[in-house]
């Protein structure tokens, strides 16, 4: 059953749901021929008053979800139904940073994250990603429960 998605973006957060929401975003673009981007933050915060470079940190990033995920990159990178499929790291505050730098200039009819599974105590604090996505996204969003 399609759904006219045509373009499919996958937020990945090294959490233990990150391989599922590949799994899951890889045989939805298989079944719709949409094209795939997955994104990944990197949180800035804790590096913000160090002086790190930002630019090596994305690119060691990148490196390491395509040493790590190299399996599952392969396996939609060479799928006949998938038109593409593309891996963007940035560093930045998360939320702002994957709403207006990754999933706005890619235009997704979907996005796909994961539940974290944060503790009703961090919830209060930090809030999660994807109820903010969820409330701030104009598209649908899927989000992967934990086993």
């Amino acid at each position: 059953m399609a759904f006219g998605y045509k373009r499919i973006f996958a937020a990945l957060d090294g959490a233990s749901t990150q391989r599922a929401v590949m799994e899951r975003a890889i045989a939805l673009a298989e079944e719709e021929h949409a094209e795939l981007t997955f994104g990944h933050v990197i949180d800035s915060v804790p590096y913000e008053a160090s002086g790190v470079d930002f630019e090596l940190l994305c690119n060691e990033g990148k490196i390491r979800i395509e040493t790590d995920l190299a399996d599952l990159l392969e396996k939609a990178r060479n799928n006949a139904d998938i038109p593409s499929v593309q891996l963007i790291v940035r560093a930045g505050r998360i939320t702002d940073t994957l709403q207006k730098q990754l999933i706005e200039p890619t235009e997704p009819d979907l996005v796909i994250c994961g539940e974290r599974g944060l503790s009703n105590i961090k919830y209060v604090f930090v809030g999660s990603v994807s109820t903010y996505l969820i409330r701030n996204v104009r598209c649908d969003v899927l989000v992967v429960k934990q086993d």
